[in-house]
């Protein structure tokens, strides 16, 4: 029988659905490891998609989206993050999944390096492995609070690199990067002639400064943009995203969506058309709610004397176990499950940096939170 492809079998898993399928065997778990909202979505979206079904809207539609969907994220794009594009720059895909895959596509090649923040999502390692392109961890550290060290980023480059992954509100962390940071990191891409692709998933749950987009400080057409509705809207099964590319990709992009997954969904996508140009009040009820939940959940571990980076974005709570998990978080975390009935997230899943660390969601109802976190061991 011949083998699966080298590079496949060399491809890391991912270790939260490793401890997600663990936690679903066991009843009763209290599952805070997976970056799930806990919002329902709007009745109108649900309906929208639910018409185009009974319609019988489920033929192919246009590679890049419908094109009312198209024109909403073009007026979305404008209103709220200050960027300009037009409908050719505008790409819907099945999630901010393949949005990042195909990000990585368009500019790596085989040997090629991405630089990858580490803690970073577990996809942006998994897909370069995928497109046998090589990852490079920059390491964001506690003491920086989990901001970049430029210079030792800019160390990292080397001549095979060609793009930098810039995920701001970070998934795993909750942290972001400011203007300040972000001006920086675009004057080292353009220094050293790099893509840059930026995960944007979570840009609209910030918890201070507002959230900038890269793409408003780039004047030489290098950034690729990935959004999703699904953080936002309460919609990751419907698995509606899009990719912004710079200006007059269009020949590419038609081929490269046709050889990936033709289109996404009519349905799917009149749902989030739904969702983007109607009212957004349930984008301000979730906001409040892991605002909430975030507050209660930082008093309640600050009672148990644990560690946490403070949050500034996203829906998540980076969480310092270093003192009971003995070097194997991993570990550490299977040993949790068993014992305390709570599946977490280990931080070895993001990278190596995460060692030590958990990665909490608090986007479910709020007393199995905090019934999950006084399970965790406090300091001796």
């Amino acid at each position: 029988m011949p083998e699966i492809a080298p590079h496949i079998s060399a491809m890391p898993g991912s270790g939260v659905r490793h401890i997600l399928e663990l936690a679903l065997r066991r009843p009763d778990t209290i599952i805070l490891a997976v970056g799930e909202p806990g919002e329902v979505v709007e009745p109108r979206v649900r309906d929208e998609a639910a018409a185009a079904w009974r319609e019988g809207d489920t033929r192919y539609t246009p590679n890049g989206g419908i094109l009312p969907l198209r024109e909403a994220i073009v007026a979305k794009l404008a209103r709220e993050n200050a960027m300009d594009v037009d409908i050719e720059q505008v790409w819907v895909t099945v999630g901010a999944t393949q949005a990042l895959h195909m990000a990585m596509a368009l500019t790596l090649g085989r040997g090629d390096e991405v630089l990858v923040p580490d803690p970073g999502y577990t996809t942006f390692t998994m897909s370069a492995h995928l497109l046998q392109a090589v990852p490079v961890g920059y390491p964001l550290r506690p003491e920086r609070g989990f901001q970049p060290d430029l210079a030792e980023l800019g160390d990292l480059i080397t001549e095979r690199t060609r793009a930098i992954i810039v995920n701001t509100p970070s998934n795993p962390l909750g942290s972001t990067f400011d203007r300040e940071t972000l001006v920086a990191l675009m004057d080292l891409a353009r220094r050293h002639d790099l893509w840059v692709i930026s995960d944007e998933v979570y840009e609209r749950f910030t918890w201070g400064e507002p959230h900038v987009s890269p793409a408003t400080l780039d004047d030489s057409g290098r950034v690729l943009s990935v959004f999703s509705t699904s953080k936002t809207y309460a919609m990751t099964g419907a698995r509606v995203g899009w990719l912004v590319t710079p200006p007059g990709w269009r020949p590419t992009m038609l081929r490269v969506q046709e050889a990936l997954v033709s289109c996404v969904d009519a349905p799917a996508q009149r749902a989030a058309l739904a969702a983007i140009s109607g009212p957004q009040d349930s984008v301000m009820r979730a906001g409040a709610h892991y605002r909430d939940n975030l507050a209660a959940a930082m008093t309640q571990l600050d009672a148990q004397g644990i560690r946490y980076l403070t949050p500034t974005g996203a829906f998540y709570l980076w969480i310092d176990v270093s003192h009971a998990s003995a070097g194997d978080v991993a570990r550490w975390c299977e040993r949790l499950l068993d014992e305390a009935g709570v599946a977490v997230a280990p931080g070895t899943a993001f990278g190596a940096s995460g060692e030590g660390w958990i990665r909490v969601c608090v986007a479910s109802d709020r007393a199995s939170l905090l019934e999950g976190l006084r399970r965790l061991p406090s300091p001796a």
